[in-house]
């Protein structure tokens, strides 16, 4: 009996080292203050400004919305704004981001618009430290180039910003080679897809959504889908005072249920209240 007792004592001791954020010599958590990011820029495809677009992100920039935005690196190296890895739904092109170059990319226009998938270079000049910008890194492997190529550009970037992923080797890199640079875990209830119980997916689906990777990149916030609820994010935000980001928000209801249980808000679909408590 007392043998159980200490076998299931460190065992819930291993869970919580694993899951634990940075403790000590947090950054500067003021990219997060501003408590509203709008989900691929402000954007409205019935206006015809369609996500990840620079139209978006002039429009969250006019109304003062944090902007969250994603990154991949073209065959070529460059780093680019946008969310899938495939093309298809956004652009009605075959293939992923990084088959083309960045010539190839710029000859693709947005959801039929005549928008064009921007360049990091191209926001940043665009957004010009107006708002503070959440960067998710969109990377499915261990290759994390983007996390390099991108921070080139990001460390000359007079703003603020903070960084996330649903990968934790992207984190560490940010851990690191970043230190001072606020870091957020992408998280979900990964097994309620049926894509995820898939053998060769389970078990890293399962640390994922138990965020026991934590381990790997100590991140300063989590970042949770607000439909599910999960103990680790839980315990990271009570036990362990990090902050938790909810995505996506998408109606006051939502934003009003996700309130007591979240610190930051990525919307879409609607315009928040900015002044709203």
């Amino acid at each position: 009996m007392i043998t159980a007792i200490v076998i299931i004592a460190a065992l819930l001791l291993l869970y919580l080292y694993c899951i634990m954020p940075r403790i000590f010599h947090r950054p500067d958590m003021t990219p997060l203050q501003e408590r509203y990011f709008a989900h691929r820029g402000l954007h409205d495809e019935a206006l015809g400004i369609p996500e990840n677009s620079l139209p978006a992100f002039q429009r969250a920039v006019d109304r003062g919305f944090g902007i969250e935005f994603d990154l991949h690196l073209s065959k070529d190296g460059i780093p680019v704004v946008f969310h899938d890895f495939h093309l298809k739904r956004m652009t009605g092109q075959e293939g992923d981001v990084e088959d083309y170059t960045l010539a190839e990319l710029r000859t693709f226009r947005l959801a039929g618009t005549k928008e064009q998938i921007p360049t990091l270079e191209e926001v940043l000049q665009l957004v010009n430290g107006r708002v503070p910008l959440l960067v998710e890194y969109k990377t499915e492997t261990l290759n994390i180039r983007v996390c390099p190529v991108s921070e080139e550009q990001l460390s000359k970037y007079h703003g603020t910003y903070c960084v996330e992923s649903f990968n934790p080797f992207a984190m560490r890199w940010y851990k690191k080679h970043r230190p001072d640079i606020c870091r957020g875990q992408l998280a979900d209830k990964l097994l309620h897809y049926q894509e995820f119980r898939k053998p060769k997916l389970f078990l890293g689906a399962l640390c994922l959504q138990g965020m026991v990777t934590n381990v790997f990149s100590r991140p300063d916030f989590i970042a949770f889908d607000i439909k599910f609820k999960n103990l680790s994010r839980f315990l990271n935000r009570r036990l362990f005072h990090s902050v938790s980001a909810g995505w996506t928000v998408k109606s006051r209801e939502e934003l009003l249920r996700a309130r007591h249980s979240y610190d930051v808000f990525i919307f879409e679909d609607f315009v928040p209240d900015r002044n709203a408590s």
